[in-house]
């Protein structure tokens, strides 16, 4: 489960059973979970998080977007 940036203790990160699924990053932090496609930049789930928390945890994932992206790729080896 490689992580992707600890960013404020939110953790981004893949997993590894995600493969063929659509990239996407899980963010963890005091037992919430956010899982958000990254072609979109849309919530998948939420468990948790409150609208602001959303809004700035999306604000940080459409700022590294491509390059995870990228990082996905690799990691499935796509």
């Amino acid at each position: 489960m490689p992580t992707l940036l600890i960013w404020h203790g939110y953790k981004f990160r893949f997993y590894a059973l995600d493969r063929g699924e659509p990239p996407h990053v899980h963010v963890v932090k005091d037992g919430k979970s956010l899982k958000v496609w990254l072609e979109s930049v849309a919530v998948a789930r939420n468990v948790g998080y409150n609208e602001r928390e959303i809004e700035r945890l999306l604000a940080v994932i459409a700022q590294h977007r491509s390059g995870w992206i990228e990082a996905w790729n690799d990691f499935f080896g796509i």
